[in-house]
C-alpha cells in the first residue's frame, strides 16, 4: 500500500514523516530529497534543466539552488517548466523503490505537491499535515533563513489546506508538537488493521 503524505511549506509534514518511519515496518519516500539528489544525477534532468535555464543552473557540477529558486518561484510558467523535467524522472524512481520495499506494511510517499503534480494517482491513502500560516512561515524563515516574503511566495504556489483536505483520507494538525505523535499513531493504527 502507498499512502501519501503532503502538506504545504512548513507545516511540518518531513518531522510527521519522520515519526512514521519509527512506529512500524513501514519505509519513507522523501520525495522533494530524491528529486534533489536525481537533479544532481540524472544526465537526462541536467540536460534539460541547462537546455531552459541556462549554464548557470549548474555551478561546479552541482544545482544552483538559489538560482533557481529565484527563478521559478517568481515565475509560475517556469515552475511549471521545471516540475515537467523533475517529475518524471522523480516518479520513475519511486516506482522502482516501491516495487523493492513490497515487503513493508506500506511505502509512506512524503510529497509537498502531491496534489499540484497529480502524484495522488499513485496513493491508496493521503495524509495532509495542516498548520496555520503563521507558524509555517515563522518555521521556514527559521530553518532555511529565508524573507517572509520569500516564503509567502512559495505558499502561493501551492495548493490551500483547505483545498488539499477535502482530497485527504486523514489530517494531521500540527500547529505545535504537542499532539502529533498520538496523531500519527492513531493513523498508523487504522492504515494497518
Amino acid at each position: 500500500m502507498v499512502v501519501g503524505l503532503t502538506g504545504g511549506i512548513g507545516s511540518g509534514k518531513s518531522t510527521a514523516a519522520k515519526m512514521f518511519q519509527e512506529i512500524g515496518n513501514i519505509v519513507v519516500y522523501f520525495a522533494d530529497e530524491e528529486a534533489k539528489k536525481l537533479m544532481t544525477t540524472s544526465r537526462i534532468i541536467k540536460e534539460q534543466i541547462c537546455k531552459e535555464f541556462g549554464d548557470e543552473a549548474y555551478l561546479d557540477n552541482q544545482l544552483n539552488k538559489i538560482f533557481i529558486a529565484n527563478v521559478v518561484f517568481t515565475n509560475p510558467n517556469k515552475l511549471a517548466i521545471l516540475n515537467s523535467i523533475v517529475h518524471p524522472e522523480v516518479y520513475k524512481h519511486f516506482k522502482e523503490f516501491v516495487a523493492f520495499n513490497s515487503n513493508k506494511e506500506y511505502v509512506l510517499y512524503e510529497n509537498a505537491i502531491l496534489f499540484e503534480n497529480s502524484s495522488d494517482a499513485l496513493c491508496d491513502k493521503i495524509i495532509t499535515v495542516v498548520a496555520d500560516e503563521n507558524t509555517r512561515i515563522e518555521r521556514v524563515v527559521k530553518r532555511d533563513g529565508a524573507s517572509e516574503t520569500d516564503v509567502r511566495n512559495r505558499i502561493r504556489n501551492q495548493w490551500k489546506d483547505s483545498k488539499k483536505a477535502l482530497l485527504s483520507n486523514y489530517i494531521i494538525v500540527n500547529n505545535t508538537s504537542d499532539n502529533l505523535l498520538n496523531q500519527i499513531m492513531k493513523i498508523h493504527n487504522n492504515l494497518t488493521k
